[in-house]
């Protein structure tokens, strides 16, 4: 339950901190906002406050044109929290439901569909269906605001049944009809150009944008990854298509970064942001992160000097496990160019209408990694065609809507993966924020060089400090080292 007093104060103060960690209505406007809204604030006898923008409609509020409360960077309970209801919001901002239902999001999380239901309405205050609702609201208004598309187009896009129930939508939602807001997009703005998608994707700040450029750099696959002047660039497969994107990481503007997106399929802009801001730990609270680990003295002087530091996450699941296994026992570099090998004989080539001046190959599916010879030690080998075999036939399932015990536990049963690759995996494609990988020799080397203890036993006791943000406290000491 949200308490209204801790609540309001946030509101009085504008605190943007609290953006997207719950949602304002005023019930004499019928009007929701941001925390930080500009606009006066109400009396606290006239306000509401919900967890999510979804429950704020389901009560007849309609979103501020101001403060645009849906263009906010995402709460960050979803990625320290494992239960259900965060792992459903994971999977309907992937798009789960408009392609499977609420069938297939229950099925996918292991419940029927009325428990699923009761527990997400009791936790965020509206259930699946209007969760998915708010999420195409929020869909249709990018791609009237950022792309040239016909209405109709952009309905059925965005995941609507009708053009009726998308112009239903956009006027119950934000109280104009559908090309109001593209007029007042473009009095904003330039004109949007036909096939790019430019977004900006918010954040907390403060913001190590230059640490994911250094960590996307030293692990990109060619042919499918690639980075110059700050500008990160990689291939997509999204669930309708392939897509590319260019991530402005050197330049990146205070509270968001630039993104553009080239999608086969517009259907995918829902599941392609979704994954970016995993990808970029958009929703992460770094101020709280920063708190807590700056009260360890050996480690304040590295949060001191790296404000804001993200946790990289997976733009594909399988994608991730193939590099942490290709990691294992060798150097970044080497594992890099046997990816890259792997990428050139096996990857799917994009159109070139999607890949632009980037990237234009797709990272193998697991279809034709399960069938490869895979160059190198012959376990190593057997263990990235097994996984692939796995994945293919549906066996494991890399996906956000998975709990990190559950994964852990389904990669170690199978042969060749042992616990940091497990680790590793939860920690980049979940965004678990308390795995500390602490066998790591990187983050040992990292350890030692702060004067921390390097027996794994000695830095767990000490690592106790830092939850639940070991994740954090791990890339602090592996940028150490």
């Amino acid at each position: 339950m949200l308490d209204t007093e801790r609540c309001y104060r946030a509101v009085s103060s504008r605190d943007s901190r609290f953006d997207g960690v719950f949602i304002t209505a005023v019930r004499t406007t019928g009007i929701y906002c941001r925390p930080s809204c500009p606009a006066t604030t109400p009396r606290i006898r006239n306000v509401e406050f919900f967890t999510t923008a979804a429950a704020a409609q389901q009560h007849g509020y309609r979103a501020c044109r101001r403060c645009l409360p849906d263009a906010v960077p995402g709460s960050p309970d979803w990625n320290t929290r494992s239960d259900l209801a965060a792992r459903a919001m994971r999977l309907i901002g992937d798009g789960v439901v408009e392609r499977d239902g609420v069938a297939g999001l229950a099925a996918r999380l292991g419940y029927s569909e009325r428990h699923l239901t009761r527990i997400v309405t009791a936790e965020l205050g509206a259930g699946p269906l209007a969760l998915a609702r708010a999420h195409r609201a929020h869909t249709a208004r990018l791609l009237i605001e950022t792309t040239p598309m016909a209405m109709a187009d952009i309905a059925f896009a965005a995941g609507f049944a009708s053009v009726r129930q998308f112009n239903d939508t956009v006027r119950e939602v934000y109280a104009v009809t559908p090309s109001v807001l593209r007029r007042e997009s473009a009095r904003r703005g330039p004109t949007p150009v036909a096939g790019t998608v430019s977004l900006r994707l918010p954040h907390r700040e403060p913001f190590d944008g230059a640490g994911l450029l250094a960590h996307f750099a030293g692990r990109a696959l060619d042919g499918v990854e690639s980075l110059e002047d700050g500008v990160y660039r990689r291939t997509l497969r999204l669930p309708h298509g392939p897509a590319s994107v260019a991530v402005h990481l050197g330049d990146s503007r205070p509270g968001f970064v630039r993104a553009d997106l080239r999608l086969a399929e517009p259907r995918d802009l829902g599941p392609a942001v979704a994954r970016l801001r995993r990808l970029l730990d958009l929703d992460a609270d770094p101020v709280a992160v920063d708190e807590l680990l700056g009260r360890d003295p050996v480690l304040a002087p590295r949060v001191a000097a790296i404000p804001g530091i993200r946790l990289p996450g997976a733009a594909d699941g399988l994608e991730i496990a193939a590099k942490a296994l290709l990691g294992q026992q060798v150097s970044v570099s080497a594992a890099r160019t046997t990816g890259a090998r792997l990428v050139a004989e096996l990857g799917e080539e994009l159109p070139a209408a999607v890949a632009g001046d980037g990237p234009a190959l797709l990272f193998p599916s697991p279809e034709a990694l399960a069938g490869a010879a895979i160059p190198g030690p012959t376990r190593r080998a057997a263990a990235l065609t097994g996984l692939a075999a796995a994945v293919a036939d549906g066996s494991l399932v890399l996906d956000a809507g998975r709990d990190p015990a559950g994964l852990r536990a389904d990669l170690e049963a199978l042969p060749g993966i042992g616990p940091w690759t497990a680790g590793y995996v939860a920690m980049r494609l979940l965004g678990d924020p308390d795995e500390p990988l602490l066998t790591d020799l990187a983050v040992r080397r990292g350890a030692a060089a702060l004067g921390l203890p390097t027996d794994p036993a000695a830095l767990a006791d000490h690592a106790l400090r830092w939850r639940p943000w070991r994740s954090y406290a791990a890339t602090h000491l592996w940028r150490h080292s």
